[in-house]
């Protein structure tokens, strides 16, 4: 099968090969997964800037979609020819979804109805789940104001359609060429924090009370906001990433006087039975047609290097793909 794979950190044109690998088969309880678009998310880019490899070969990205041709000992009949997406791809293993085909555990490849096309399948393991399981710590309900940090990125598009489809209000954070991509999600007000005061106009839009809860993807960039009263009292924090890899600071002084919480996560570690309330309730979603999938921009399999330098870019408004077939 043709793949994509990298031995070493650095530059995408620098390591990302391409070329043909034997065509692996399922063993028990897995499935093999014909795969017809692979997921680039920032992660994945990360890895392969500079993450030392822990296998001699890494096949990149763990999202994808595609149909099951084949399955191991243990595995339903029923599922040959099944339409699915990929979560977990390719964590703490070796060969992810920058190929034609993938074998994992069955449970990790979940039908996509019929309704769904395979590109937006491809968002669903990082770009969906997180913001799912997000939303649900932030307790997005009506009467709720959730203040989702970059509301037009991956994560965020989805999460302010979640929260406002639970009936929270949500203030999103976006640029102003995302801004209308944010609104569109169901933004009730969207924050420029490249030339607004974030704090000062939280405070403004919630008559000085600040929000119930933030769904943040730079903890670097919004614990600074924590002594500025961005939180009302007894309000949450939840955060899912940094941009900074390093310790952050955050005010003591500020989480104790406002009896405030702070919720880290990380998506593939996700307990099992808040996956799987996270993919029953994006399956109900989408077959009810509840949510807009953006694929900003299309790449083949050959063009790898330059799906990873569009994700590195940050200019591209929605989900970079690879279509591997």
């Amino acid at each position: 099968m043709k793949a994509a794979w990298y031995e070493r950190n650095g530059a995408a044109r620098d390591v990302l090969t391409i070329g043909d690998m034997p065509l692996p088969e399922p063993g028990a309880g897995e499935v093999r997964v014909r795969l017809h678009v692979s997921g680039v998310n920032p992660s994945d880019v990360k890895s392969r800037r500079g993450r030392p490899p822990v296998f001699p070969r890494i096949v990149p990205h763990s999202d994808g979609a595609g149909v099951i041709e084949a399955i191991g000992e243990g595995v339903a009949p029923g599922r040959l020819g099944e339409r699915v997406w990929i979560w977990n791809g390719q964590w703490k293993r070796p060969m992810g979804t920058a190929a034609e085909a993938i074998v994992l555990p069955q449970d990790q490849a979940v039908r996509l109805p019929d309704t769904t096309d395979f590109a937006s399948g491809a968002c669903f393991g990082i770009p969906a789940l997180t913001a799912l399981h997000g939303v649900r710590l932030a307790e997005a309900a009506p009467g709720r104001t959730i203040l989702i940090t970059g509301a037009a990125a991956a994560v965020g598009h989805y999460a302010t359609q979640i929260a406002a489809a639970r009936g929270a209000r949500v203030i999103g954070t976006a640029s102003a060429r995302r801004a209308d991509h944010a609104r569109a999600a169901g933004a009730s007000e969207i924050i420029d924090y490249r030339t607004e005061n974030v704090a000062e106009r939280v405070k403004a839009l919630t008559g000085g009370k600040g929000v119930d809860a933030i769904l943040d993807m730079d903890l670097a960039t919004t614990a600074p906001l924590l002594p500025q009263g961005v939180l009302a009292p007894y309000g949450r924090l939840v955060c899912y990433g940094s941009n900074v890899p390093a310790d952050i600071p955050v005010s003591f002084t500020a989480m104790l006087w406002g009896s405030l919480t702070l919720q880290l996560y990380l998506v593939y570690e996700l307990r099992q039975q808040e996956r799987d309330a996270a993919i029953a309730e994006l399956t109900a979603m989408l077959e009810a047609g509840m949510l807009k999938h953006t694929i900003g921009q299309r790449f083949a399999l050959d063009d790898i290097a330059a799906a990873h330098e569009a994700v590195e870019s940050g200019d591209v408004i929605g989900n970079v793909v690879l279509e591997t077939t």
